[in-house]
């Protein structure tokens, strides 16, 4: 199981390309070789989820990045989560890649100061086999991290067996990150890696939390040119 933020295909390898490369994120140039690398990184798994996948902009050739990567690795079973658009120049979601055919999804806008995020839920399993995962991106400013951790801990309150992962935007450890724990069964995890910057990582900001599950071989994988590494989980 990985999550990964790719940026919309994106290439960012030191923190000013954010500002010399700043039309990667209006233009479509150079996306496909990114969208390439991640399915590669993607295929060995059975269960993905995205961060920043754009459904179809101007920056995207208007083609839906979720659909691309899973045909590239392929997943026979996709969803996505339209958030944020900016007319038809950017637009912004969660998606999920999937080897297991989910039973049920869900989608959720998540409350904020600025409109854009949302949770992806997919059910999997019947009876006692059955389990839930959330995707999931968080927004930079802490007091809107605080309703939409919230929210989804009110969402994921009554599941026994459950991932929930995405970037989060803050530590695990965050005092706003209290109520996942409190609410739900989901448990900080241990020695979580770092994942942000992508070139020199010292931030966790990108997790896998799990309930209902042994946890084995917890890392982070670059990921194309994504400014975030990817962070990947095995599941008993």
């Amino acid at each position: 199981m990985l999550s990964c933020n790719i940026q919309a295909g994106s290439s960012t390898r030191a923190y000013r390309d954010y500002v010399t490369r700043s039309w990667s994120h209006v233009l479509p140039s150079g996306k496909r070789a990114s969208l390439d690398a991640l399915a590669t990184l993607f295929a060995p798994f059975d269960v993905v989820g995205l961060q920043e996948s754009d459904p179809g902009s101007l920056r995207s050739g208007f083609d839906r990045q979720s659909d691309t990567l899973a045909e590239g690795a392929r997943f026979p079973f996709v969803s996505h989560q339209a958030n944020r658009r900016v007319g038809r120049i950017a637009t912004t979601g969660n998606a999920l890649l999937s080897r297991i055919e989910p039973l049920e999804i869900l989608d959720y806008a998540l409350p904020g100061r600025v409109a854009g995020r949302g949770v992806l839920l997919a059910r999997f399993g019947t009876g006692d086999a059955s389990w839930r995962l959330a995707i999931t991106h968080l927004s930079l400013g802490m007091r809107s991290r605080r309703m939409q951790l919230a929210f989804v801990a009110d969402l994921l309150a009554e599941d026994h067996r459950l991932v929930l992962m995405g970037d989060f935007n803050c530590a695990a450890a965050a005092p706003e990150m209290r109520v996942l724990y409190q609410r739900t069964r989901l448990a900080e995890p241990v020695d979580g890696p770092p994942s942000f910057p992508s070139w020199a990582p010292d931030r966790a900001l990108d997790h896998i939390l799990v309930a209902g599950f042994q946890v084995d071989d917890y890392q982070a994988h670059p990921a194309a040119g994504s400014d975030h590494l990817a962070i990947a989980v095995t599941l008993r």
